[in-house]
C-alpha cells in the first residue's frame, strides 16, 4: 500500500510530524514502512508557462521555437523538440538556473543557431512516473490544465510537493489498504482525531423505483450488492489533484468516472465498479455462479474462461463482470455512456481468492476483496463516490439506491481482562492506561471492575479474541517501554539426544574415511524405485497425490537408486573418483491403497567408484574394491561399539553383482549388504565398475554400545604366530578365523589373515590361506612352551573342522 503524505493529511493532522519521523513510529508500531519516497527527485525553479507563439525553427524541421509566458515581465523563447507542443497550452517550464533530477542545470542556449532561453518539461524529465500516463503523454510534453496561473511553482501543481510512505503490510491488517484506514491508524499512534469526508449526496434526478433490479443466487458468495443510478455523466479527464494522488499511489489515471471509483476504492477500501446502464438488460442485476463452459471477455480484452466456482456479475442474460476482479468489455463506460449504474457490494474473501487465483488476474479489488474488506463500508463508499461523480461528471444522481442484503456481520464484543493484559506483557498498567489505548484506537467500550468489554470496529476484521487486543495495547503503548525481564523457571543444559549422538557419530566416522555426504530427494521415478533389494521387507511402491514431475512420483524404499544417479551425474562432468554416503529416510508399506501412514526408517547408503588412490610418480594407482568398502564398514562398525559382526557370501540380491556381494549380519540379524552393482545395472545407468553398501542405520543405533572409556596400555608383551594353510575353496577365511578364536583359548588376543593365495599347484579346487594370531596374558609373561601349546591347539581345530592341512 503506498500512502500519500499530502492526502493522508486530508483525514488526520500530521502537523509537526515529518514522513521520516511518521514511518519510524509506524515501523514501531508494527505496521512496517518499507520505503519513504520523496516525489520530487530534484527539481527547482519550474513554473507554470503559457506558450503564445510557435514556430517552426528556421534551420531544423524537428523544432520548433516557442514563445512562453512565465509571468515575467517579457516572453521567454524556448526551443523545444516535442512534437505535442501547440500555441496555447499551458506547460511546465524550467527556467534558466532551474535544476532538473540528475543535478541537470538550465542554462542559455543556441540550437542551431537559435537562441533558447528555458527548457519546455516532459513528465519524465520532471522526475515523474510517467508510466502511469498516456502514451501520447509519455513521447511529448506535459500539458497542464487551462485553469492554472501563469508562473506558479509546478511543485504543488503535479503533487511533487508530496511524500510516499510504502507499507509493508501483513495478511491482517487489510484495515490499511485504505487511506482511511491508515488515517485511524496515525490518529491513534499520535493519540490526535480522524476527520472523514462528509457523504453528502445530491440526489436531483429520477428515482430508482423499477430501474434496477437485484437479485443474489449464490448468497454464500455475495452478502451484499447495492447501486446507485446517475445519469448525464460527461467523461473527461479527472481533476489534477486526483490524478496526482492516484498516481502517488500507483494506479494510472483513466477517466473522471474510473477515476472516481478507483480513488473512492483506495480512500474507503471498498472497491467499486460503474457499469454502463444502457448495456445491462433492462437494469437487471443478477449475482450468480459461472456456468461449465461459460466465457467472457474482461476489460483488458482478454477471453476469460470460466468454472463453477467463479461468482459473476451478470444482467440475467450475460456476464457483465467478474465479481470483486474485473468488469466485462460489453458493459464498459465509454464516451457515448450517458448513465452508469455504480455498483458497490460484499463479497466473500474465499470467493474471490479462488477465482484471481484461477484467472491469473489479481487487481486492486481482488486484494482488497481477498482479504475482507470492511462491511460497513459498502454504502459509506457508495455514496462518496456518488457524490464525487456529480461533482467532477456533472451526474445527477437518482433518488433511493438499490439494494439487496443478505447478511450484514455485526461488530465483535471482546472482554479484555486486566490481569490477563499484564500477566501476557509482563507490565503494570492500570484500567486507566488501557482504556486510554482503546479510546486512540477508536473502539468503544464499557468497564466493569477490572474487565473492559470492548466493540470492535467493523473495519478491524483482524480482531477477534482477547488476545489481539492485548497486542492492539502492546504496540500503542509501545514495545520499548515493555520491561524485560530474564526467563525463570528450571533450567536445563542442552544436550543431543541418544539417536542424534550416534547420527552425528555415523557421519564423522564416515567423513573421516573420505565419504563426502549427499543428500537426495525423498521422492523417485517409479521405474527405478525397485532397482535394488530393499534391506527391510517387501513393500509396495507409494504414489505421491500431487508429484512435483513423473521423475519424482513415488517414495523411495532404498538409497541407492539415488547415490547412483548422483555417480552418473558427476561422471558425465569428468568426475570419476567419487566417495559418497547418505543417512536419510526410506519409506515402507505393504498396502497397494495407503490406509495409513507409511512406515518410515533410517537408512544409510554408500557408493565408492573409481580409484581410491590416484595415479602418483611414487605409487600406483589403487582402484576401489570390495575390501576396502567392507573394511570402511569395520571401522564404522567397531566404532560404534557393535559387537558379533559377520559378512555372509550372498546371491541374488537385486541389482548387486551375485558374486562380489555379502549381507552385513549384526549380532544375528542381517543389517544391510556391501558389494559391487550388478554390470546390467552399472550399465542401465551409466556407471563403470562401482561399489555400494546399503544398511539399517535405525539397527546400527539399536546395537551400538559406544564406549569413550580409556584402555591402559598393556604391560606385558604379546607373541605373534603365523599359520598358512591349505583348504577347499568353498571354506570362507572368516570360519578359519572362527575355528581359532574357538580353539586357542583365553590368551588369544587377535586373529588377522594377511594373505589368500589361489593356484592349481596347490590342489584341485584348492587355496592357501595365512592368518596371524597374536597372545597376551594381562598378568604375566607368556613362554614360548606356553604359546606352542595353544597354538598346537589351533592347528589341530583347523585340520579337523576345516580339513586344513599346513602349507609345506
Amino acid at each position: 500500500m503506498k500512502v500519500s503524505y499530502n492526502w493522508l493529511a486530508q483525514y488526520v493532522d500530521v502537523s509537526g510530524i515529518t514522513p521520516e519521523d511518521l514511518a519510524e513510529k509506524l515501523t514501531r508500531s508494527g505496521v512496517e514502512v518499507d520505503a519513504v519516497e520523496h516525489l520530487n527527485k530534484g527539481v527547482t525553479d519550474v513554473v507554470v508557462g503559457y506558450v503564445t507563439k510557435k514556430e517552426k525553427h528556421p534551420d531544423a524541421d524537428k523544432l520548433n521555437v516557442c514563445q512562453v509566458d512565465v509571468g515575467g515581465e517579457e516572453l521567454l523563447q524556448i526551443v523545444c523538440g516535442a512534437k505535442n507542443v501547440e500555441a496555447g497550452q499551458k506547460v511546465p517550464v524550467a527556467v534558466v538556473g532551474a535544476k532538473l533530477p540528475g543535478d541537470f542545470k538550465i542554462k542559455k542556449a543556441k540550437l542551431r543557431g537559435v537562441a533558447s532561453n528555458g527548457m519546455i518539461c516532459s513528465a519524465k524529465e520532471l522526475g515523474m512516473n510517467d508510466k502511469l500516463m498516456p502514451k501520447e503523454i509519455q513521447e511529448g510534453i506535459l500539458v497542464l490544465p487551462e485553469d492554472l496561473e501563469v508562473g506558479q511553482p509546478i511543485h504543488p501543481v503535479l503533487g511533487l510537493d508530496d511524500v510516499v510512505l510504502e507499507l509493508g503490510l501483513t495478511p491482517n491488517r487489510s484495515d490499511c489498504l485504505s487511506m482511511t484506514g491508515v488515517a485511524y491508524e496515525v490518529a491513534a499512534i499520535l493519540g490526535r482525531d480522524v476527520k472523514l469526508p462528509e457523504g453528502n449526496v445530491p440526489e436531483n434526478g429520477s428515482s430508482i423505483e423499477g430501474k434496477v433490479e437485484i437479485n443474489i443466487e449464490a448468497p454464500d458468495h455475495c452478502h451484499r450488492y447495492m447501486a446507485r443510478m446517475i445519469s448525464g455523466i460527461k467523461l473527461a479527464p479527472s481533476p489534477l489533484w486526483m490524478q496526482n494522488r492516484l498516481m502517488a499511489a500507483g494506479v494510472r489515471p483513466i477517466n473522471n468516472v474510473v477515476d472516481i471509483t478507483n480513488y473512492v476504492m483506495l480512500e474507503t477500501g471498498q472497491p467499486l465498479h460503474a457499469f454502463d446502464y444502457a448495456k445491462v438488460d433492462n437494469g437487471r442485476i443478477v449475482v450468480r455462479l459461472a456456468k461449465s463452459g461459460e466465457k467472457m471477455v474482461t476489460l483488458d480484452d482478454t477471453e476469460r474462461a470460466l468454472d463453477e466456482e467463479m461468482l459473476l456479475i451478470t444482467d440475467g442474460t450475460k456476464a457483465i463482470g467478474v465479481a470483486g476482479v474485473m468488469g466485462g468489455a460489453n458493459s464498459e463506460v465509454t464516451e457515448a455512456t450517458d448513465t452508469i449504474l455504480l455498483e458497490s457490494a460484499h463479497f466473500a474473501g474465499s470467493s474471490i481468492r479462488k477465482t484471481a487465483r484461477k484467472l491469473g488476474l489479481r487487481s486492486e479489488a481482488s486484494l482488497r476483496f481477498e482479504k475482507e474488506v470492511d462491511p460497513q463500508a459498502v454504502e459509506r463508499a457508495l455514496d462518496r463516490a456518488a457524490s464525487l461523480i456529480a461533482e467532477l461528471a456533472n451526474g445527477q444522481i437518482s433518488q433511493g439506491k438499490a439494494d439487496k442484503t443478505i447478511s450484514i456481520p455485526e461488530e465483535k464484543q471482546v472482554d479484555l481482562h486486566l490481569s490477563r493484559l499484564n500477566g501476557l506483557l509482563g507490565t503494570n498498567l492500570q484500567l486507566e492506561d488501557a482504556t486510554s489505548i482503546l479510546e486512540r484506537l477508536k473502539f468503544i467500550y464499557v468497564t466493569e471492575g477490572e474487565t473492559v468489554k470492548v466493540t470492535v470496529p467493523t473495519r478491524r476484521q483482524d480482531i477477534t479474541r482477547e488476545v489481539d487486543i492485548i497486542e492492539e495495547v502492546a504496540r500503542l503503548y509501545g514495545y520499548d517501554h515493555i520491561p524485560t525481564t530474564l526467563p525463570y523457571g528450571d533450567n536445563t543444559q542442552g544436550m543431543l539426544t541418544r539417536k542424534q549422538a550416534l547420527r552425528r557419530t555415523i557421519r564423522q566416522v564416515l567423513n573421516g574415511a573420505g565419504l563426502d555426504e549427499v543428500s537426495a530427494y525423498s521422492f523417485t521415478h517409479p521405474d527405478i524405485a525397485h532397482d535394488f533389494a530393499t534391506i527391510y521387507r517387501e513393500t509396495k511402491p507409494i504414489p505421491l497425490a500431487m508429484p512435483m514431475s513423473e521423475e519424482r512420483s513415488v517414495l523411495r524404499v532404498n538409497l541407492l537408486p539415488h547415490l547412483l544417479e548422483i555417480a552418473a551425474y558427476n561422471n558425465n562432468r569428468k568426475e570419476r573418483d567419487l566417495a559418497l554416503f547418505e543417512i536419510g529416510k526410506v519409506f515402507l508399506t505393504d498396502e497397494e491403497t495407503l490406509s495409513r501412514l507409511p512406515e518410515e526408517r533410517l537408512a544409510l547408503g554408500g557408493l565408492l567408484a573409481g580409484n581410491w588412490v590416484g595415479p602418483h610418480w611414487q605409487q600406483k594407482a589403487e582402484p576401489v574394491d570390495f575390501y576396502l568398502v567392507k573394511g570402511m564398514l569395520d571401522v564404522l562398525l567397531n566404532r560404534l561399539g557393535i559387537i558379533g559382526i559377520e559378512y555372509r557370501p550372498a546371491k541374488g540380491i537385486k541389482g548387486m553383482h551375485p558374486g562380489r556381494t555379502a549381507e552385513v549380519v549384526l549380532q544375528g540379524k542381517v543389517a544391510g549388504y556391501v558389494g559391487q552393482v550388478h554390470p546390467a545395472t552399472q550399465q542401465k545407468y551409466d556407471v563403470a565398475e562401482t561399489y555400494v553398501f546399503q544398511l539399517d542405520a535405525d539397527l546400527l543405533i539399536e546395537l551400538a554400545t559406544i564406549h569413550q572409556g580409556m584402555v591402559p596400555l598393556p604391560k606385558y608383551p604379546a607373541i605373534s604366530r603365523d599359520v598358512a594353510v591349505v583348504v577347499d575353496r568353498g571354506v570362507s577365511a572368516g570360519e578359519l578365523q572362527k575355528v581359532i578364536e574357538a580353539s586357542a583359548g583365553e590368551w588369544l588376543e587377535s586373529v588377522r589373515i594377511f594373505d589368500v593365495y589361489v593356484d592349481d599347484r596347490l590342489g584341485e579346487n584348492k587355496k592357501s590361506v595365512a592368518l596371524s594370531c597374536t597372545y597376551r596374558d594381562p598378568e604375566r609373561t607368556l613362554t614360548d612352551e606356553e604359546i606352542q601349546a595353544a597354538h598346537s591347539k589351533v592347528v589341530e581345530a583347523l585340520a579337523v573342522e576345516c580339513g586344513a592341512e599346513l602349507r609345506g
